[in-house]
């Protein structure tokens, strides 16, 4: 048994480890490594920028931040902003990675003062892992119990001061004593167009390509709000440009290499355009339960509440209602169909 402890505790680390060098040769060459560039977020940069001062004058690891948003907003991107600004090491793991409570003192446990850990999908964490972050958070200590029935007796581990950054994409999903602790919460917002220009710029100058003002702006507005979305965008025109030969990307480029990939200007792609479709042909427009859809869909429903609907919501085109999901008109005008005849729609 002691040597299965051991065992996992070494499978852990190599697993921070391993994510974190992943994470690092996938994505730095695009991530900016400091906030001055750090596109968008305007209102969370300037109170993080005084955070940082702040401890750096104390001399103290920057508090306990919760990030939450929708995916692809840069929530792990700032995890790492924030450790080289505070020149801290940073340990990457996430909710389902950490299956026991030991396995989580084992991460702590090897910290450094003023290190940062990463914990990412951090609502998918159980609670009995979250219990032991209680006491980790707010005294730097770990409360652990040793054995079981009469025999099983407390023990206290001190630790060295350190941050915890947390990301989730469901914030309700954490539980409410686990959220109190947290003392910086920020919520990342969708982007602009004008930001998500200004990212796909940066992103072409990266990867050494040329695109003209008019290309960057359709491709930024075909990015769902989302830089991550954005960036893969550039990457998939930029192979579609070098194999045609073509020095300068385009907005005719960009425009054939969206409908290529079945993405609108709006940047609404096939499944999109099918939810809302079948909303109205099998539905009647709506209301329809989110079950009875991603049934028709044969998608899950974590998948069509995540990754679909919140862009179908912020653009206007579906809403969510006591009853179900419904279209609004919008949606008919998108797809080029008329209402229902007496149908309200807004």
């Amino acid at each position: 048994m002691v040597l299965e402890r051991k065992r996992r505790k070494h499978v852990v680390v190599e697993t921070v480890a391993a994510v974190t060098k992943d994470a690092d040769q996938t994505d730095a060459s695009l991530r900016p490594s400091t906030l001055s560039e750090y596109v968008g977020q305007t209102d969370m940069k300037g109170h993080l920028s005084v955070y940082l001062e702040a401890t750096k004058v104390r001399g103290e690891p920057l508090g306990h931040t919760l990030l939450h948003g929708p995916p692809g907003l840069g929530k792990t991107t700032l995890a790492f902003i924030l450790a080289k600004e505070m020149g801290a090491q940073i340990r990457v793991t996430s909710g389902p990675a950490i299956e026991k409570p030991g396995d989580l003192a084992s991460l702590l446990t090897n910290l450094q003062a003023g290190d940062i850990l990463f914990i990412d999908e951090i609502h998918r964490m159980r609670p009995a892992i979250e219990e032991v972050l209680y006491s980790a958070m707010e005294d730097y200590a770990l409360d652990l119990v040793i054995g079981k029935g009469p025999s099983a007796r407390s023990m206290r581990i001190d630790l060295q001061p350190f941050t915890l950054v947390g990301a989730t994409t469901k914030i309700g999903a954490i539980s409410m004593p686990l959220r109190d602790r947290f003392i910086h919460t920020f919520k990342l917002q969708f982007y602009s167009t004008d930001e998500l220009t200004q990212i796909v710029q940066r992103t072409a100058g990266i990867l050494s390509i040329s695109v003209d003002p008019e290309a960057s702006t359709f491709i930024a507005q075909a990015s769902r709000a989302t830089p991550r979305i954005a960036n893969r965008l550039v990457r998939s025109i930029r192979d579609f440009a070098q194999v045609s030969g073509e020095g300068t990307v385009s907005a005719k480029r960009v425009r054939s290499t969206l409908h290529s990939l079945g993405i609108d200007e709006r940047g609404l792609d096939t499944t999109d355009r099918l939810i809302l479709l079948s909303i109205i042909e099998k539905f009647g427009g709506g209301p329809v339960g989110l079950g009875a859809l991603a049934a028709m869909l044969s998608e899950e429903e974590e998948s069509l509440e995540d990754v679909y609907e919140p862009y179908l919501l912020q653009c206007g085109y579906l809403q969510r209602t006591p009853k179900g999901r419904t279209v609004t008109k919008m949606a008919y005008e998108l797809l080029g169909m008329d209402p229902p005849n007496g149908q309200q729609l807004f």
